[in-house]
């Protein structure tokens, strides 16, 4: 048997007929998903949805050789039997799935809430022995950070142990874009993390005009194009800054802090907001690039391309700095492949992921950024990764700049057509963001799923942890820099 032949094809941002979506028995579902995994196919989401007679679950999974997407529904059910001891990856849907349906998951190894159960039904591991102390960082923390857990199981500075708890922020995202779309539905999806406002917008006006059958123009494909590396360099450097500063690199970190508002200044130029927010909208691009404005980018990528690569050589060439990055919160590929890590921290453990070469849709399909990737894992692998893949950013919106296509940068677009379910992917600057909708019998949204990269990543923090000092955490943590308002949904 086929390793799909039990499941719907489609490419993103694509929509299909939910009647065409095949149901099978939760067993098979099962079997299904583990066949797909086992033929090299990637977990992007997993997560339970309202059926006739019951609750079903929904896989949907990555083909990237391929540049394809595959669904499959199960049949209601009270039980099934747990996927992560053989599908790592799962482990995270599963327990949010225990958490937020009438669905149990059998065989999970540890089925702790992952959004919900705050504070009296968390438990968290022990580990006990001679000198064995614990150490507990957070949710509230020094500076203006969002709420996070941290908890050490140390032997001395040596950590054994990290368990990481989030969900303290209970926002209901899901639920308010459900029974949309409406006028508010855009605002919502750029607040699903505030950092990555163009990659989550992007993903859901993508699915939007796949539900309505509709492709923008390439103008306003561009457009957001260009504004989703803004977003892209604007972060890289900020995070690299962030890490200048964590080894008390001050100047450069000033540096890197100054040419992060270069790109935060264009996009405000661009859309009004420092954040891109407003800027992408179903059909395209609410704001257009003027001859004038383009003459100006033009000149400001080049300067910006000399600074960061002047920058950088100041950071990079520092015996110091490379001595505390070097074999520091190393990731192995079989890690990364097992957890279903995505984005940079994936590359920089080996696995060559790209949704922008893999899933490629609106002007990355005629303009490609090359993938790049690194072998080690470690601190130094995820920063290295910041500025070559901030050069190729800079490269492709000079390209884009200098020669943006004619016509409109947004055109109309129907309403969503009903009993359809969209995907698409975006490569967020954190990695790849799946959103998912589906629609009722009048076209609006009946449930919509949202997987921000930080949900697949954030375990790999612990496992980078293991074995390295505890002071090494602020380090270790920053060189992946992930998301809370993005796992805590």
């Amino acid at each position: 048997m086929s390793p799909t032949s039990r499941l719907r094809a489609l490419r993103s941002p694509g929509a299909v007929e939910l009647a065409s979506i095949p149901i099978v028995p939760i067993d098979e579902f099962r079997a299904s998903v583990l066949r797909a995994a086992k033929a090299g196919l990637r977990l992007c989401a997993l997560f339970s949805r309202a059926a006739e007679g019951g609750t079903g679950l929904c896989a949907v999974l990555a083909d990237d050789a391929r540049g394809l997407l595959y669904v499959v529904f199960s049949e209601p059910a009270k039980t099934c039997r747990s996927l992560a001891c053989e599908l790592p990856s799962a482990h995270l849907f599963e327990r949010e799935i225990a958490e937020s349906s009438d669905v149990e998951v059998e065989g999970h190894p540890w089925l702790k809430p992952v959004r919900k159960g705050f504070p009296d039904s968390v438990a968290f591991f022990r580990e006990s022995g001679a000198e064995i102390h614990e150490v507990a960082v957070g949710p509230i923390h020094a500076g203006i950070i969002e709420p996070g857990h941290f908890r050490f199981q140390c032997h001395g500075e040596t950590v054994h142990h990290l368990e990481i708890q989030l969900g303290y922020q209970h926002r209901g995202v899901e639920a308010l874009l459900a029974g949309g779309p409406d006028r508010r539905s855009a605002f919502i999806a750029e607040s699903i993390s505030g950092d990555t406002a163009i990659g989550h917008a992007t993903a859901y006006c993508a699915n939007l005009e796949a539900l309505a059958g509709v492709r923008g123009g390439l103008r306003g494909e561009a457009l957001r194009a260009a504004a989703l590396e803004l977003e892209r360099l604007a972060n890289h450097i900020g995070d690299l800054g962030a890490l200048s500063n964590d080894v008390g690199f001050l100047p450069v970190a000033a540096y890197f802090g100054r040419l992060r508002g270069e790109f935060l200044n264009m996009l405000a130029a661009l859309s009004g907001n420092r954040f891109g927010r407003g800027l992408v909208r179903p059909g395209g691009a609410a704001f257009d690039l003027t001859a004038g404005m383009a003459a100006d980018f033009s000149k400001r990528l080049a300067q910006a391309r000399t600074d960061l690569n002047a920058v950088s050589g100041l950071l990079f060439d520092s015996a110091s700095v490379i001595g505390r990055f070097d074999e520091t919160g190393a990731v192995s590929l079989t890690t990364a492949r097992d957890l279903g890590l995505v984005g940079l921290a994936a590359r920089a453990s080996g696995l060559d992921l790209d949704v922008r070469r893999d899933h490629p849709h609106g002007l990355y399909r005629f303009r490609h950024i090359p993938a790049v990737k690194m072998e080690s894992g470690d601190v130094y692998a995820r920063a290295m990764l910041r500025h070559l893949e901030s050069l190729r950013s800079l490269e492709f919106l000079e390209e884009l700049v200098a020669d943006l296509p004619r016509g409109a940068a947004r055109g109309a677009y129907p309403a969503p057509r009903p009993g359809l379910l969209a995907v698409c992917l975006v490569e967020g600057w954190r990695g790849e963001i799946c959103h998912v909708a589906e629609t009722d019998g009048e076209g609006r949204f009946r449930g919509y799923r949202i997987v921000d990269p930080s949900f697949h990543n954030w375990a790999a923090v612990a496992m980078a942890m293991r074995g390295g000092e505890i002071s090494d955490f602020p380090l270790c943590n920053k060189s992946f820099n992930l998301s809370y308002a993005g796992h805590d949904l």
